[in-house]
């Protein structure tokens, strides 16, 4: 897979017209499409009803826990002691794990911080290293009949960002193998070989990389999501987007850093 350059940060939009949010809302739309088309759609009473379900279910839960407090304590008094209520909030356990890569996909939180980050051009236009371009940072192949200036519609964007993140993915799969991640270390993980591609990351280039996931070391892991050049300069944009695969591996924040320190986003990638 061939790396995304992001030599400078996302296009700035044109008053009254932003790429990102448009795109946004058509992947929101098909989305819903496709549930529809899924039988998955569900009214707002099916909701209450499922709803009343887990409710009632945890209740069931958290009675049976309390139960087994009140045996465990009635247990260990000694008979003259009289036996407290048990109180208060008893917190189950959290039922998210670490799973293969294989298990996993690209979350929709992870979608929208890539289309934010690489910015959406509706026409072809040449990168940093002079290669046809197109749509969120999709490199265009012969396959897909291009050549620059031509314009694309938001639904072909949309099926190149979901096939160039099937190859990510699967790239993901290759680089650990085994390990098994977190949704969000996931996520942090397609971005990175989205960004720099999967060449980038082999044993011989990215040796630290490849010892921290043999060795299962997790903060080692996080340590190596950074890549600030590209074509042998330094980008600004490369520093905020390893900034936030980071934020995304080790805290699950998918909120975008120049944000929160007021930057200005000017420039084109």
């Amino acid at each position: 897979m061939t790396a995304h350059s992001q030599l400078a940060e996302p296009p700035v939009p044109q008053r009254g017209h932003n790429p990102v949010r448009k795109l946004l809302r058509r992947m929101a739309a098909r989305r819903r499409q496709q549930r529809d088309a899924a039988g998955l759609r569900t009214d707002r009473k099916t909701q209450r009803r499922r709803f009343r379900v887990r409710l009632k279910k945890r209740k069931a839960a958290l009675a049976f826990s309390a139960g087994v407090i009140g045996l465990s304590s009635a247990a260990m008094a000694s008979p003259s002691t009289k036996q407290a209520k048990p109180t208060g909030i008893i917190h189950l356990p959290d039922p998210v794990a670490r799973m293969p890569a294989k298990d996993l996909h690209a979350s929709e939180d992870f979608k929208q911080a890539l289309i934010q980050e690489e910015g959406v051009r509706n026409v072809v236009y040449l990168d940093v290293a002079k290669l046809p371009t197109v749509g969120v940072g999709h490199l265009v192949t012969p396959a897909d009949g291009l050549k620059v200036g031509d314009k694309v519609s938001d639904d072909t964007i949309l099926d190149f960002l979901h096939n160039d993140l099937k190859e990510a993915e699967a790239a993901v799969v290759r680089l650990v193998g085994d390990l098994p991640l977190f949704q969000h270390e996931y996520d942090a993980l397609v971005d990175l070989v989205y960004n720099v591609g999967e060449g980038n990351l082999s044993r011989r280039k990215s040796p630290r990389l490849n010892a921290a996931i043999t060795a299962g070391d997790y903060g080692a892991i996080a340590a190596e999501l950074d890549y600030h050049y590209a074509a042998g300069q330094m980008a600004r944009g490369l520093v905020y987007r390893s900034e936030r695969r980071a934020r995304i591996f080790t805290n699950a924040s998918y909120e975008n850093p120049r944000a929160a320190s007021g930057v200005i986003i000017r420039g084109s990638r």
